[in-house]
C-alpha cells in the first residue's frame, strides 16, 4: 500500500509540472496563431489533455487482458466516468480554487457565447448517448446511426468554435501568453520550440496520468473494488488530472475563458467522440445502476452550470456545489 501511495505522489508531481509546461506552450501557440481563448481552451487544450481518458477505454475494449465482460465494464465506466468527473469534481475544484484566490462571491467571467455553446452541445450529445443506451442490443444498425450523429455533432461544434474565433479576437478575447516560454531560456522562442514544448508537456501528461492509473489500480486491488466501480469512480480521477490542474492554473491567473473551456470543451469531446467509438465497439447499455447514476449526475452538473450562467450567478460559492454531485455518487457506491 505504501508503494502505491508513493507512485500516486510521484504521478501528481509529474502531472503538475507537465500541465504547467503544456498550458504555457498552448498560450504561446494560441497567441502566435491569433485565435481566441475559446479555441485554445475548448479545442486545443481540451482535446490534447483528453488523450489519457481516450486511451483508457479503447485499450480496455480492444486489448484488455482480462475477461471480455470485465473489459467492457472498464471501457463503459471510463467512457461515462470522464464527463461525469469533469461535470462534478473538476468544475467544483476549479470553483474552489477561484474562491480561495479571489473570494467566494466574486463572479467568474468566462466568455459567454463559447461557454453556452459548449454546454448546449454536451447536453444534446449526452441525451443522444442516453437514448442509444435505452435501445435493445439487437438494434445495432440504429446505434451506428446514433454514433454517426455524435461524430457529426462534434464536427459542427468545431466549425462553430473556429468561426466564432475571429470576432472574439476583435472583441479582445485573443489568446495571450502571461509568462515567457519555459524552454525559451534553453532553446529560444521559435515556433518549433513552442511545438516541442507542447509535445513534451502532452507526453508527460499522458505518462503521469497512466502512472497514476497504475497506482490507483494497485490500491483498488487491495481494497477489492469491482472493475466498473474502479472505472467510474477511481480511473477518471486519474485521467482527468490534466484538465483539473490546467484549469486550476488558469483560474488562478484570472484566465477564466481558458479554464472553463478546458473543462467544458473536454466534456464535449468526451460526450461525442468517445461514446460514439464505444457504441461501435461494444454493447451499449446502462443496465448497471452505478453507470446510470453517473450519467444522470453528469447531466445535472452541466444543467446546474447552464442555469447559473443564465442567471448570471457563476460564482465560486455556487459552482463549488458541483462537488456535492460527486459526493452523492460516492455515498451511493459506499452505502447503496
Amino acid at each position: 500500500m505504501i508503494e502505491s501511495l508513493m507512485v500516486l505522489a510521484l504521478a501528481l508531481v509529474v502531472v503538475y509540472f507537465a500541465a504547467d509546461m503544456f498550458t504555457n506552450a498552448l498560450e504561446h501557440m494560441g497567441e502566435r496563431i491569433g485565435v481566441s481563448e475559446g479555441v485554445t481552451g475548448s479545442l486545443f487544450a481540451a482535446v490534447g489533455t483528453a488523450m489519457p481518458e481516450t486511451i483508457v477505454p479503447v485499450v480496455a475494449i480492444l486489448a484488455g487482458g482480462a475477461a471480455e465482460s470485465v473489459n467492457r465494464e472498464v471501457g463503459l465506466g471510463a467512457i461515462i466516468g470522464a464527463p461525469f468527473m469533469l461535470a462534478t469534481l473538476s468544475i467544483g475544484m476549479m470553483a474552489t480554487a477561484a474562491g480561495l484566490k479571489r473570494g467566494w462571491l466574486q463572479p467568474m467571467t468566462p466568455e459567454p457565447s463559447g461557454l453556452e455553446r459548449d454546454l448546449r452541445t454536451f447536453i444534446f450529445a449526452f441525451l443522444v448517448v442516453i437514448v442509444a443506451a435505452l435501445l435493445p442490443d439487437t438494434w445495432s444498425e440504429a446505434k451506428i446511426i446514433f454514433s454517426s450523429l455524435l461524430f457529426v455533432t462534434y464536427f459542427f461544434y468545431v466549425l462553430k468554435t473556429i468561426n466564432a474565433s475571429r470576432s472574439l479576437v476583435d472583441q479582445g478575447h485573443a489568446t495571450e501568453a502571461d509568462d515567457p516560454l519555459t524552454l525559451a531560456r534553453f532553446l529560444g522562442d521559435a515556433t518549433a520550440v513552442v511545438i516541442l514544448q507542447l509535445l513534451i508537456g502532452l507526453l508527460l501528461l499522458v505518462g503521469g496520468a497512466k502512472l497514476f492509473v497504475h497506482g490507483v489500480e494497485a490500491a483498488s486491488e487491495i481494497l477489492q473494488v469491482s472493475p466498473l466501480i474502479v472505472s467510474l469512480l477511481i480511473v477518471p480521477v486519474a485521467t482527468e488530472l490534466p484538465e483539473k490542474i490546467n484549469s486550476i492554473l488558469w483560474i488562478r491567473k484570472g484566465r477564466d475563458t481558458l479554464a472553463f473551456g478546458n473543462v467544458t470543451g473536454a466534456m464535449v469531446f468526451q460526450g461525442t467522440i468517445i461514446p460514439g467509438i464505444g457504441m461501435l465497439l461494444m454493447p451499449w447499455n446502462l443496465h448497471d445502476s452505478h453507470a446510470a447514476l453517473a450519467v444522470v449526475l453528469a447531466l445535472a452538473g452541466n444543467l446546474m452550470l447552464l442555469l447559473l450562467f443564465r442567471k448570471e450567478m457563476i460564482k465560486p460559492l455556487y459552482l463549488s456545489g458541483n462537488m456535492l454531485l460527486y459526493a452523492i455518487f460516492v455515498a451511493y457506491v459506499v452505502f447503496g
